[in-house]
This record gives C-alpha cells, structure tokens and sequence, in this order.
C-alpha cells in the first residue's frame, strides 16, 4: 500500500513540475506574441484636438486631390500640415504688413490672400513634376545596381530588394513597395506597373521596358542596364549644365515681380496715402494691368529659361 502512495505521490509531483513548466512555456510565449503585435500594430498615444482633427482631414476625400499635388511636388508634407502652414503664414504677413508698411487692416488682408494664393499656384507651377525628376535622377544609380546585381547572379526580384535598402526616397520608398509585392507573389510586370502613375515620364517608360524584354527574352540584362545607366548620366550631367546656365535669367523671373511690389511698399511708407489712388476705379483697372503685366512677364522668362533635353 505505502509503495502504491509513494508511486502516486511521486506522479502527482512529476505532473505538477511539468504542469509548471508548461505554464512557464506559457507565458514566455505570450509575452513573445504581445510584443510582436506591439510592433506590427502600436498602440496610439493620446493626441491633440488639433491633431486628431488634421489627421481626420488627411484621410477624407477633400484632401486627396492637395495630397496627390504634394507627392507629385516632392513635398514632404501632409494636406492638414499644408493648410497649417498657410493659416501661419496668414498671421505673419498681416503683421508685418501692419507693422512696417503701415497699411490699413483691409489691405493687409487682401495682401496676404494673394501672396498666399500667388505662393500656392506658383510652388506647384515651378515644382511641376518635381517628384519625376528626382525620381529621374536617381535612374542611372539604380540601373549600376541593378546591372551589378545581375552580374553577381542575383534575381531581378534580389536586385530589386537590394535597390530599396540602398537608394533614398522617393526611388528607394517606391522599389521597397515593388520588393513587398514580389515577395507576396505578384507578377514582375504588375508590380512595375503600379508605380507609374506617379512617374509616367519617358525615362521611366523606357526603364520598365527594358527590364521586362530582359527578363522575358533572356538577354543580357547587366550589359543593357549598364549601358543605360551611362546614357542616363550623361543626360543628368547635361541637365545640370543647362541648369547652370540659365541660373540667372530664373532668378531674374523671381526679382522682377517682386521688386515693384516691394518698392509700392516702402514708398507707401514714405509718404502717407501713396497707395490711396490704386482704390479708385482708374487706379484698380492699372492695378489689374499691372499685376497681368507681372504675370505675364514671370511666365515668358521661365518658358525661355526652361530648356528640355
């Protein structure tokens, strides 16, 4: 009888260790799991009204449109940060605008409004696919690495993942989504294809048509690649030379519109009451030429100075 006890006193100890062990196992595990979802899926900290409001913003639809304008800009900013900036700036120029040039509050006002509509169209107009050409110039330095992966017998699919780590935004940002499609099984050509509406230039057209008569005809994919990567070098460097040369005839573009604005400015406070004519009927319609004649001028000197190649 007492070996039978012992017998199942000795199980019950051995059940409860394991028991234990178990439960030991347990929670190492939980933890393990609590922290990965902690990193896939953190935890909002307790924002500001302000925040929680722009965040709301950014994801409606009314801000799609400015956000889509702002990627193609190269504008690292979000809709509601955009806006923000603008509201700031309101304040700041309608200060200033008191303070220095003594002009009455319903001007500064409508000063304001314009510089900041004037600002807003023209920050678009002279970043006009600025998201393109950045992207451009970082074709030659992903095609080097592109042809080198080839050469070290690496997949396009490795050639591309290793494009992602090594070349900055927006090229980088953009090949990290074409490596994360290719890894989850999309085809070469779709993930390719999702990325140009945002780039529909002809260098980038030519780049996805290179790479996948490549890849489906079996050519020599590091000696074309390499070959493009020097033809789109010289274009960069002939690009920047252009730049160079033209330098003074854009910021002239820039000097002209704004000197007889800021002369208008000192002179009102110079002598009281300069500006008081350009509210009369005759003075609004010089006005209205004027500003034309500013626009106009600005938008002839950047169509010279802008140079394609």
């Amino acid at each position: 009888m007492s070996t039978a006890v012992s017998i199942l006193y000795s199980l019950a100890v051995l059940f409860l260790l394991w028991a234990f062990y178990i439960y030991l196992g347990y929670r190492s595990k939980k933890r393990a799991w609590g922290n990965k979802v902690n990193e896939w899926f953190p935890e909002e900290k307790r924002k500001s009204f302000i925040s929680v409001v722009g965040d709301r913003f950014d994801q409606s639809k009314q801000a799609e449109a400015l956000s889509n304008k702002l990627i193609g800009a190269n504008v690292p900013l979000l809709p509601s940060e955009y806006l923000g900036i603008h509201f700031l700036g309101f304040f700041i120029l309608f200060i200033l605008l008191g303070k220095f040039f003594k002009t009455s509050a319903s001007i500064n006002i409508l000063i304001s409004i314009g510089i900041l509509i004037g600002a807003h169209f023209l920050m678009f107009y002279l970043r006009k696919n600025k998201y393109e050409e950045r992207f451009n110039d970082q074709l030659s330095d992903i095609c080097r690495l592109l042809g080198s992966a080839a050469k070290s017998g690496l997949t396009i699919s490795q050639g591309i993942d290793l494009v992602s780590k090594e070349i900055p935004a927006p090229a980088g940002k953009e090949f990290k989504g074409i490596s994360n499609q290719l890894k989850l099984g999309v085809p070469l050509e779709i993930a390719l294809r999702s990325i140009q509406k945002r780039n529909k230039s002809r260098d980038f057209q030519l780049f996805i048509s290179t790479i996948l008569i490549q890849t489906k005809t079996g050519g020599n994919l590091a000696a074309t690649l390499e070959t493009m990567s020097n033809t789109l070098e010289d274009r960069k460097i002939l690009n920047q030379t252009i730049k160079t040369m033209t330098s003074e005839q854009r910021y002239v573009s820039f000097i002209v519109p704004a000197l007889p604005i800021f002369i208008l400015l000192v002179m009102n406070n110079v002598v009281d009451g300069f500006t008081d004519p350009l509210w009369t009927l005759p003075g609004i319609i010089i006005l209205i030429l004027f500003l034309l004649g500013i626009i106009i001028s600005f938008i002839l000197i950047r169509k010279i100075s802008d140079i394609k190649v």
